[in-house]
């Protein structure tokens, strides 16, 4: 598999950052995966790129509804489908949404292949019992600085992550 070509057909960038080859492929390896790296190093990039070699869904968990919204433009603007789901968003797109991914083939040229949730998801039923059927090549939490700055006081629902 040659990565440097992946990184420039799917996404539009001509090098990796240091060190970014190899968490990539720590992250491929299914190794649980902790990454620290300076603000606009392209820390997305890792969970995306990963999602290239294996292909089922990638669930983001987000604290930040801006950071959600513009990751899903711009992975839709690279033809790679995402898609969100949090207070932004009407109970009748969340259902259509939920319904997709539970009849998920990666196969579909337009599948999600990337879905952003707030971590309150993590309290909802029909989510939780949508996502139990789903084959899912990876969880990342973006911004998980949030969770070791303020944890549980801030966000209750990110205890509820490794469940």
């Amino acid at each position: 598999m040659n990565f440097e070509n992946i990184l420039k057909d799917k996404f539009w960038l001509e090098s990796f950052r240091d060190g970014q080859l190899d968490i990539i492929k720590s992250v491929i390896e299914k190794n649980d995966t902790l990454v620290f790296m300076p603000t606009w190093w392209w820390k997305s990039l890792i969970y995306q790129f990963s999602w290239v070699c294996l292909e089922w869904l990638v669930v983001v968990i987000s604290p930040l509804i801006s950071l959600m919204k513009d990751q899903v433009d711009k992975l839709n603007a690279l033809w790679l489908r995402a898609e969100l789901v949090n207070s932004t968003i009407n109970s009748t797109h969340k259902r259509l949404i939920l319904d997709e991914i539970s009849t998920w083939n990666h196969d579909e040229k337009n599948a999600i292949k990337f879905l952003y949730i707030a971590p309150e998801r993590l309290n909802d039923e029909e989510f939780l019992q949508t996502i139990k059927s789903t084959k899912i090549a990876l969880i990342a939490i973006d911004e998980a600085h949030c969770v070791s700055q303020w944890g549980h006081d801030f966000r209750p629902s990110y205890l509820k992550i490794k469940d």
